[in-house]
């Protein structure tokens, strides 16, 4: 195995083992393309032998010192290769060609010799690749992690124009002949990219000046919505709970009165049963009023369903009650809840009308619930001493 595989193997394992995953960019996969790059230069010049050893040796351990961080990488690159190289037995004119070469990758170096113009130009070579802006956003996202760097879009955009146009030449006539017009191509990518984010940057900014002088509805509180929200929930529980205390006493009344019907009743002709005649009515007048009255505590209250313009102005209804508007066209109601939501007052009190005029149902029906609960305990208590009194007047 030759110096160059040897090196190339050192560096492998090196990166693998010891480089961070932080460096998305700055990890083998340059290295080897600034290797390649190296390769395709050197081909166009008349090098000897030991000259692009130096070169491809010196490509390799370039980025090496990014094991221990971002600082200064180009000299601790430069140790690493110096101490690899003294191992390996080469003489220290040839370490100080490659450590030459390696430090002419610092980025404000200006290249002399045809090898230093080499390896400053295959560092660059991913300028030229159609993947750049992918390869770009590596390097973004390594910033962000390695230096705690944070750009926007186009701030990221503007930095690459100007990276490319401004801070960047190539220096050999391979690179300045057939990289330079792929290196443009990239350029005018970038330069449309700009453009794009300028114009979504105003259409946004367009949007926000627009929604600034449009009214907003200033948002509620939301110990507020809450408080609406679980009182409201509250008085439908307790509703429905009245509901269901009334079905209960309809389904009890029901099946008294039906049995009575069926079992008592047909039998109160006999002179034998004559004295039950006025138990069951008891019983049985006291279940009817048990179930008017558990019936009045369910009875639904008809509203006219329709309103105006004028009481919507004058902030009269409560909209967000369906029976103040389900005979209404929908434009209409549309039109009348928009002016509402402008109106915080008006919307708050459309849900203070709606709480108060819920407890006021709710206190009617609770109020007629104890009512029929009270016949029925009555009613039940009076018809089982009208049958004691009948049964015991019979065996006096």
């Amino acid at each position: 195995m030759n110096l160059i595989e040897q090196a190339q193997d050192f560096v492998y394992k090196l990166l693998k083992d010891k480089l961070s995953g932080s460096f998305i960019y700055h990890n083998f996969n340059h290295t080897s393309d600034v290797v390649e790059a190296v390769k395709i230069l050197s081909a166009e010049e008349d090098l000897t032998e030991e000259e692009l050893e130096v070169l491809v040796v010196a490509a390799w351990f370039h980025d090496t010192g990014y094991i221990y961080g971002v600082e200064n990488h180009e000299e601790n690159s430069v140790k690493i290769a110096t101490d690899y190289l003294e191992k390996q037995g080469k003489s220290k004119a040839y370490i100080d060609q490659v450590n030459a070469l390696i430090r002419a990758t610092l980025y404000s170096y200006e290249p002399q010799t045809i090898l230093e113009k080499i390896i400053k130009d295959a560092d660059f070579y991913h300028f030229t690749k159609e993947n750049y802006c992918d390869s770009c956003e590596c390097l973004r996202a390594e910033w962000k992690i390695v230096k705690q760097k944070q750009t926007s879009d186009l701030e990221w955009a503007q930095e690459n124009l100007k990276m490319l146009t401004e801070c960047h030449q190539y220096y050999t006539d391979y690179a300045v002949a057939n990289w330079q017009p792929l290196k443009d191509k990239n350029v005018s990518l970038i330069q449309e990219k700009i453009k794009k984010i300028e114009k979504e940057n105003e259409a946004k900014k367009e949007k926000k000046d627009k929604s600034k002088k449009e009214p907003k509805l200033s948002k509620p509180d939301r110990g507020i919505d809450t408080m609406f929200r679980v009182t409201l929930n509250n008085h439908t529980r307790l509703s429905g709970i009245a509901d269901s205390k009334a079905n209960i006493l309809l389904s009890v009344n029901a099946i008294i009165i039906s049995i009575a019907l069926s079992t008592i009743v047909p039998k109160l002709d006999s002179p034998s049963n004559a004295h039950l005649v006025i138990p069951t009515f008891v019983l049985l007048t006291f279940s009817v009023v048990s179930i008017v009255f558990a019936i009045l505590s369910t009875r639904p209250k008809v509203t006219t369903g329709v309103f105006t313009r004028k009481d919507i102005e004058d902030k009269k209804v409560n909209l967000l009650f369906f029976g103040n508007f389900y005979k209404m066209p929908l434009d209409e109601y549309e039109w009348a809840v928009n002016e509402m939501m402008k109106d915080n007052s008006y919307l708050y009190n459309s849900m203070i009308k709606d709480l108060y005029y819920l407890g006021i149902v709710l206190e009617k029906k609770y109020k007629l619930l104890r009512i029929t609960y009270n016949i029925f305990m009555v009613g039940i208590i009076i018809s089982f001493l009208a049958f004691f009194l009948a049964f015991n007047g019979i065996r006096a």
